[in-house]
């Protein structure tokens, strides 16, 4: 009963979506999205007529005017600055636009894009004294707001009667102001379609990444080449240039030079950008963050107005927010990692029956035996992680290395090697098409192929996103292995959904079917998810009736096979349960039946730690990873079976020496060929009674003419 119970509650009991809602960097932002929801619900019952259009309208035209402002500071922040001078910037352009229009009489045509060059030079000194001469943007912001404030209360003193007896007669100007389409402010559409081009900027386009890389680490982004002290500096002047559109849209709309504009709308300004979201640390903001912290402080603010409180307890709680954001910012930027870490590990309850003996006295297939302890070395030393080998009708031998190359050895010593091609990543599995493309499996790349002349192409690097997955399913994170159908058709493994290339055993410790089988066709260039729910899907290897492919379940300790054509197209049936280890590659042999690969052998500790998903659960939590306890693969062996599922052979290196574990293997001309990800070697079996002839693509696609 307490088996049971314990398999419901963690078959059911959605643990894995905390971690993974967490991880997102959406929740950055939904977060703040929420709050908003939950300000706007109380003050709707607080306030009569919240939601009255007019109301709406002016807070629209409010928000926008501030919110170009926000969009400055949020530029300043993400490049790794701030911007304490932009109360001032904005009063000063505000004044600018003024005098132009009521003293000079200029025409609106001449007047805003003078206004905003005369912004954008007021933020060029911030960006010139922080990003060529270096200084702290603290210190030189709070130096400019007060020179900044200083010209404008002189300013104000000698123009301010001239400005107020003078009013443009412009429908133009006052259209900017007070105007609507539709019942929105004029100044709402200006401001969406600049939140719509700031989004792209930052997202899509080359500067905006630079903007960000340079927010989380100077140092890195200047070695990448990126003009970093240039790019603040454009930063700064962006922000200048904001404060000047919203001055601009101020100034029609009220057309006061008063000596309180401004004061103080730096930390109205911070608290939104931080509210929203957007990161003191530097490197992580975006455009709707900026929006959303925005109209949480306008609606706010505007709020404890409408409800007569003094203007020193708005202050107060407005600098309040402040602290909170910012502690809530600094607290999650420093341990988001290790927080994440505690919670998006989640096993589930994995119930393994008694291990298969595999004692030399057993009597069984599985018995253990010293077949491989004088299996030849081929490249010992000169390569490194060869997970997969394969060979050509040319009888070149290739392997993958962990460097990203690879590598092929020239017959018949197979001494001689050079990089065939390089790739980049982690080369997994590979199979040859018809063509002689070798296609392989990048772990954190998805699948490639490398053409006869040597030419690297990504063949597919995502797929169809499941419906119900918080997690971006689409992204490929862990090919693993494939083998091509008779069609053209590639059928390959995604070891995991929730964990990249160097995070494998943290699956093992899961046990979650975090696995699929996807289908990549080169014809229609399309991909798309054929099986779901696989615990640490492996090898993949065509049956013999082509309508079917064998792959294994690392972590379920069996092989299955999927009908992908036929009358039983879309069935998964089981072929091999309970192994004795952890099945890897799958190849087919010269008699008709089929090599599987062990990389390595259970033991009784993790199977009954695999039936106690608390005690798994705790173990990542409190023990740190390099102590947790992880599948062994120290021992490994090849095994025969046939497609019945019976084990007719099995091939052991008891000591490790030669080969302490294997992930696949190729019989190749009356020899088996291994390799190991943890090895630096690939290993030649002398097989007694196999075809000297058996050459496996030929026998797949027909002999060379």
């Amino acid at each position: 009963m307490s088996d049971t119970l314990t398999r419901l509650r963690y078959k059911y009991w959605p643990d894995h979506l905390l971690g993974e809602i967490l991880s997102k960097r959406w929740t950055e932002t939904g977060v703040p999205v929420i709050v908003l929801l939950i300000v706007g619900f109380v003050l709707s019952r607080l306030l009569d007529g919240f939601f009255a259009p007019a109301i709406l309208a002016d807070t629209a035209r409010q928000a926008s005017e501030i919110g170009f402002i926000v969009f400055g500071m949020a530029l300043v922040m993400i490049v790794g600055g701030i911007d304490l001078s932009v109360g001032s910037m904005f009063a000063l352009t505000n004044f600018f636009a003024l005098y132009l229009m009521h003293v000079l009489a200029w025409p609106v045509a001449a007047a805003v894009p003078a206004t905003l060059v005369f912004g954008a030079a007021l933020g060029a000194v911030n960006g010139i004294l922080v990003g060529f001469f270096r200084l702290r943007a603290f210190i030189t912001t709070l130096i400019t707001l007060i020179i900044y404030r200083a010209v404008y209360d002189l300013l104000i003193f000698d123009y301010s009667t001239q400005i107020a007896g003078g009013f443009p007669d412009s429908k133009v100007w006052d259209f900017l102001g007070t105007g609507e389409l539709y019942g929105i402010p004029t100044v709402a559409f200006v401001y969406v379609a600049l939140a719509i081009f700031g989004h792209v900027f930052l997202t899509r386009l080359r500067p905006g990444w630079h903007i960000t890389a340079i927010g989380g680490s100077r140092r890195s982004a200047y070695n990448s080449g990126i003009a970093v002290r240039r790019t603040i500096t454009m930063c700064y002047v962006a922000s200048g240039m904001l404060s000047a559109l919203g001055g601009v849209f101020f100034a029609s709309r009220l057309a006061t030079v008063g000596g309180d504009i401004g004061v103080g709308l730096e930390v109205l300004v911070l608290t939104a950008a931080v509210l929203g979201g957007i990161s003191l640390g530097g490197g992580n903001g975006s455009v709707t963050k900026a929006v959303v912290g925005t109209l949480i402080v306008l609606l706010i603010t505007n709020s404890l107005v409408s409800l007569s409180v003094p203007g020193g307890v708005n202050r107060m709680v407005l600098a309040g927010i402040l602290l909170l954001a910012a502690v809530i910012d600094i607290r999650w930027l420093k341990n988001r990692h290790r927080i994440i870490s505690k919670v998006y590990v989640a096993p589930n309850y994995h119930d393994m029956p008694e291990l298969p003996s595999t004692a030399p006295d057993s009597g069984t297939a599985w018995a253990q035996n010293d077949k491989l302890r004088n299996v030849s070395a081929i490249g010992l030393g000169e390569i490194e992680a060869p997970e997969d080998v394969i060979l050509d009708r040319h009888d070149n031998l290739y392997a993958g290395s962990r460097h990203g190359d690879i590598i092929r050895f020239f017959p018949p010593d197979y001494k001689r090697h050079e990089v065939y091609a390089h790739i980049g990543g982690q080369p997994l599995g590979m199979a040859f098409d018809r063509e002689d493309n070798l296609y392989v499996c990048i772990g954190g790349m998805g699948l490639y192929r490398i053409t006869p002349d040597r030419k690297v192409e990504k063949a597919t690097d995502e797929t169809n996103r499941s419906w119900n997955s918080v997690t971006d399913d689409s992204r490929l994170r862990l090919a693993d292995d494939l083998d091509i159908a008779d069609d053209g058709r590639i059928f390959f493994s995604e070891a995991t959904v929730r964990y990249e290339m160097h995070e494998w055993p943290v699956d093992g410790l899961e046990a979650r079917g975090n696995g699929r089988i996807i289908c990549y066709d080169p014809k229609t260039n399309s991909t798309h998810t054929a099986v779901r729910g696989l615990k640490f899907p492996n090898g993949i290897c065509i049956a013999g009736d082509g309508q079917s492919i064998f792959f294994a379940e690392t972590f379920g300790c069996s092989v299955k096979r999927y009908w992908f054509d036929g009358p039983k197209k879309g069935k998964v049936e089981m072929v091999m349960e309970n192994l004795p280890g952890y099945p890897d590659n799958i190849n087919i042999s010269s008699d008709g039946h089929y090599w599987l690969a062990m990389v390595g052998m259970r033991c009784p500790a993790l199977d009954l730690a695999w039936r106690m998903p608390g005690f798994r659960k705790r173990m990542a939590k409190r023990v740190p990873v390099d102590e947790w306890l992880f599948p062994n693969i120290n021992t490994g062996c090849v095994i025969k079976f046939n497609e019945k599922g019976e084990v007719l052979e099995s091939l052991w290196d008891l000591g490790g020496v030669n080969h302490p574990m294997i992930t696949s293997m190729r019989e190749h001309k009356g020899y088996l060929y291994l390799g190991g990800i943890l090895n630096n070697r690939i290993g030649r079996y002398k097989l007694e009674g196999a075809d000297p002839n058996f050459v496996q693509y030929d026998l797949r696609w027909g002999k060379l003419s």
